[in-house]
């Protein structure tokens, strides 16, 4: 099977309106599109309208998600409200695990909500520093994917993306090695094919991806593509790690 990337970029909480408006305008003339190649931004809810559309080859993911369709839910954002501002929907990231305390049964229900409503999820799953030291790095993952991805059905998996992101890695400057990431990856990726036998599900590497680490990372056999933080927020540090991928795709 052909290769195939994204290359995704989580802004956190980060960008206005006008400045995410003026990233995507700048970014369009960095690549072209190609085929194998999917990039995709996550940038704040308030610039979500501002960028669908503004160029077909960057798709627009939300950050977050919650599972009840409306309600007296102060400050959340139902599935519904996203149709026809994003595609994509992160779900799991470490920062609203730890932060706000979601569980893996909180998880799934937004992936479940996400998936009713015709956004493609992205599931982040991860370990902590203590775990991974502890030896308990795969049987985290295992947790975090089978409650995950309870309840998703066969029509389901061709949306679904898992991410990977070792939680002592985020924002750190501390990557795992690319044998780490490709070790957890491998493991993922026979995971998938025992739930969802014949699909094709993309496993997207997160962790202190730079420019200078991502090539080597995408050259791994199971990293189908990265989920960028901090160097999602330059043009060029961002179109670099974009280029990784376009270099190995026309390799």
């Amino acid at each position: 099977m052909a290769r195939r990337f994204m290359i995704a970029g989580n802004w956190k909480m980060y960008k206005t309106v006008a400045e995410s408006r003026e990233f995507v305008e700048q970014l369009s003339g960095q690549f072209s599109a190609t085929a194998g190649l999917i990039v995709v931004v996550f940038p704040p809810f308030t610039a979500l309208a501002a960028l669908r559309g503004l160029d077909p080859k960057v798709g627009i993911g939300a950050q977050n998600v919650f599972y009840e369709e409306k309600g007296a839910f102060t400050g959340e954002i139902a599935p519904l409200m996203l149709q026809g501002l994003a595609e994509y929907v992160l779900v799991g990231h470490s920062e609203r695990r730890e932060i706000f305390h979601e569980s893996d049964a909180d998880v799934n229900k937004k992936l479940l909500a996400a998936l009713k409503f015709g956004l493609r999820p992205v599931l982040c799953v991860g370990e902590t520093l203590p775990e991974r030291e502890a030896g308990r790095t795969l049987e985290r993952i295992n947790d975090q994917l089978h409650r995950g991805l309870e309840g998703a059905q066969a029509a389901d998996w061709e949306k679904i993306t898992v991410a990977y992101e070792p939680i002592w890695a985020i924002g750190t400057g501390r990557n795992a090695t690319p044998a780490q990431a490709q070790e957890v990856h491998r493991h993922i990726a026979g995971l998938l094919r025992e739930k969802a036998p014949g699909s094709a599900v993309q496993i997207l590497y997160g962790g202190s991806v730079k420019p200078e680490n991502s090539l080597e990372l995408l050259s791994q056999a199971d990293i189908s593509g990265v989920l960028v933080g901090g160097a999602s927020l330059k043009v060029e540090s961002f179109s670099a790690i974009i280029h990784s991928g376009l270099k190995l795709l026309s390799a």
